[in-house]
């Protein structure tokens, strides 16, 4: 039976639970912090810190150049910082990080570039904050 709606209509209808994927497309560099209850995905430039309590996704073409902090990582292009992840943080593909890890979980494909610290388990229990203000210490006492 028909309705008088077209297949567009009825999409436009379906209700949406806010989980939508907020993307920093190709092309775009954000200065600044960015904060987000739903999932990222970085294809262009960020210069600031990321924090997300769902998975953080950096494309072939992204390059953050600050901390990443949330559930879940996903690393195929650049990040200079620190990455903290609460459970797993894949480092895949030709990506390059420069700068320490904090997961629960690692994975490490053969052609990714890994260049800091690794720590894993428990990380549930360490704030960023902590470790930021740990190695600001670490380099005026050297």
């Amino acid at each position: 039976m028909f309705n008088g709606k077209n297949k567009t209509d009825m999409a436009i209808e379906k209700p949406t639970n806010g989980n939508g994927t907020t993307l920093i497309g190709a092309g775009t560099t954000l200065k600044g912090d960015i904060s987000s209850n739903s999932d990222l995905r970085i294809d262009g430039t960020v210069i600031g810190n990321i924090t997300s309590t769902a998975k953080v996704v950096i494309g072939a073409n992204g390059v953050v150049e600050g901390d990443i902090s949330g559930n879940q990582a996903d690393v195929i292009g650049k990040v200079t910082g620190n990455i903290k992840a609460k459970e797993l943080l894949q480092l895949r593909g030709d990506s390059v990080v420069t700068g320490n890890l904090y997961a629960e979980k690692l994975q490490v494909e053969p052609s990714a570039t890994f260049n800091g610290q690794c720590h894993m388990g428990a990380v549930k229990s360490v704030s960023l904050s902590k470790i930021i203000d740990e190695e600001e210490e670490e380099v005026v006492l050297q």
